[in-house]
């Protein structure tokens, strides 16, 4: 399943199509992020669609993250996070890794654009 981009200024806005980042779907996650993460340094994960997420789907993030800040100016934000995918997150302590915001203007924002 390949997910939704939609380019704001510098910023690709990435919909997970995934209701579940786990175990089995993240190599499908990582080889859909592939050509994005080539084209694209600035991303925004929108996570509406995600209700479950294990630490394989949590490494699949990380390694989206460390793609992008390779480049120049490059990082990600997270956004529309569900309260169980934002437990683990909190586990995890991803907020210290990138940020996590409410909507998507307020992670696109983040950007300064």
């Amino acid at each position: 399943m390949q997910p939704r981009i939609e380019i704001i200024g510098d910023v690709a806005v990435v919909e997970v199509p995934f209701d579940q980042l786990a175990m089995g779907a993240e190599l499908n996650f990582k080889l859909s992020m592939a050509d994005i993460l080539e084209k694209h340094h600035r991303l925004v994960l929108d996570m509406k669609r995600v209700k479950y997420i294990d630490s394989a789907g949590c490494g699949a993030i990380i390694s989206c993250l460390k793609k992008v800040r390779q480049a120049v100016d490059g990082d990600l934000r997270i956004c529309q996070v569900t309260p169980v995918v934002r437990t683990v997150f909190d586990l995890i302590r991803l907020h210290k890794m990138c940020d996590i915001l409410e909507t998507r203007d307020d992670a696109v924002r983040a950007f300064g654009t």
